[in-house]
């Protein structure tokens, strides 16, 4: 299984928006790819943004660059998102998940 981890930077008066597009828009979408295997938004107060660290989860890098093409560390955004975003990571890192712990599956 592979780990997609990108972060992205959101002001203030941005966050509870970017938050429910990524819940009504973004994720549902990831759903309906082959290999998507679920994932996490995190977010935390960064000095004056807040911060979005979004983690998902695929059956495999073919799996990711279904979802975000050949260039597959290049990050995805709907066009609405990066409206709302005051700064971004350039690239998307991807982890091969080695264990898993999470409780409730």
């Amino acid at each position: 299984m592979i780990a997609r981890y990108w972060r992205g930077w959101t002001k203030p008066q941005d966050v509870e928006a970017y938050e429910a597009l990524l819940k009504a828009k973004v994720l549902p979408g990831l759903k309906t790819i082959e290999g998507y295997r679920g994932g996490y938004i995190l977010r935390r107060k960064d000095g004056d943004e807040v911060e979005f660290v979004v983690v998902n989860f695929f059956d495999s890098l073919d799996a990711v660059r279904r979802f975000a093409g050949e260039d597959y560390c290049t990050p995805v955004f709907e066009p609405e998102a990066r409206r709302l975003l005051s700064r971004i990571e350039p690239q998307a890192t991807h982890y091969e998940v080695r264990a898993d712990t999470v409780e409730g599956k």
